[in-house]
C-alpha cells in the first residue's frame, strides 16, 4: 500500500509539489537577486529576512484564498454539470457529455471501447438518479487552505535560516542559495516517488526547472 501523507487527505500530491516548490523558488529569487546584485559586497541581511518571510507569507494568503475559491467554483461547476445533464433527453447526447467530462483518453491507461463505454452508461445512470446538491464550502476546503498557507510561508524558513546565523553576510547568501537549491531536489525527488518516473529525475528536473525560472525572474527584475 503506497504511503501517504496525512495533508494528502486534504491536498493532492501534485498540489502539494506546487504549493513547496513555488515558496522555495520565491525565497531563491530573493536570495539569488540579492547576491548577484552584492556583487560580492555585504548585503544588509536584516531587511532581505523581512523580505522574504514577508513575501512568501503574503503569498501563503493569496494561495490559500484562491485555493478555496478553486474548490467552489470547480464544485459548483459540477454541480451545473450534472444539473444540465437530467435536462437533455437524447442518451446519445448525454452519452457525449459524459464521455467530455470524464473522458479516459488522457489516462496512462489502455481501456477498450467496450469498458468505456460501460463505464460513461454507468456514470450516466448514476448522475441521472442522483439528486444534485448545492454546491458549497467544506470544511476540509479550509483546513486545506490552512495547509496552504504554511506550506507556503515556511518554505522561508531555510532560506532565512544562514542570514540570521552568519555574520558574514556573503557567505550567508551563498549558503542560503545552496540550501534552497538542494532542497528543490529533495522536493522534487519526494513527489517522484508519487509517479512511474524515477525519483532522482524528477528531482534533478525539480531543481533545474526551479533555478532555470528564478534566473528568468532575477534577469526581468522580478
Amino acid at each position: 500500500m503506497m504511503h501517504r501523507l496525512a495533508i494528502h487527505r486534504y491536498l493532492d500530491p501534485g498540489e502539494t509539489l506546487g504549493e513547496v516548490l513555488g515558496g522555495f523558488i520565491m525565497a531563491l529569487t530573493f536570495t539569488l537577486g540579492a547576491r548577484l546584485f552584492a556583487a560580492g559586497g555585504q548585503v544588509e541581511t536584516r531587511p532581505l529576512v523581512v523580505a522574504i518571510v514577508g513575501c512568501n507569507v503574503a503569498w501563503g494568503v493569496i494561495d490559500a484564498t484562491l485555493f478555496v475559491l478553486n474548490s467552489l467554483f470547480y464544485r459548483s461547476r459540477h454541480a451545473r454539470f450534472f444539473q444540465a445533464l437530467k435536462s437533455v433527453r437524447n442518451e446519445a447526447e448525454a452519452l457525449a457529455a459524459v464521455e467530455e467530462e470524464f473522458g479516459l483518453e488522457e489516462e496512462p491507461l489502455a481501456v477498450n471501447p467496450e469498458d468505456r463505454a460501460r463505464l460513461y452508461r454507468s456514470l450516466l445512470a448514476l448522475s441521472v438518479r442522483a439528486t444534485p446538491v448545492r454546491a458549497s464550502l467544506r470544511r476540509q476546503d479550509f483546513v486545506a487552505a490552512l495547509i496552504v498557507f504554511v506550506l507556503v510561508s515556511a518554505t522561508a524558513i531555510p532560506g532565512v535560516i544562514p542570514l540570521l546565523l552568519l555574520a558574514d553576510s556573503n557567505l550567508a547568501l551563498h549558503v542560503s542559495n545552496w540550501v534552497l537549491i538542494f532542497l528543490l531536489f529533495v522536493v522534487g525527488y519526494w513527489w517522484g516517488g508519487y509517479t512511474a518516473a524515477r525519483p532522482w529525475r524528477v528531482g534533478l528536473a525539480a531543481m533545474l526547472l526551479g533555478v532555470f525560472m528564478v534566473s528568468v525572474a532575477v534577469a526581468l527584475g522580478g
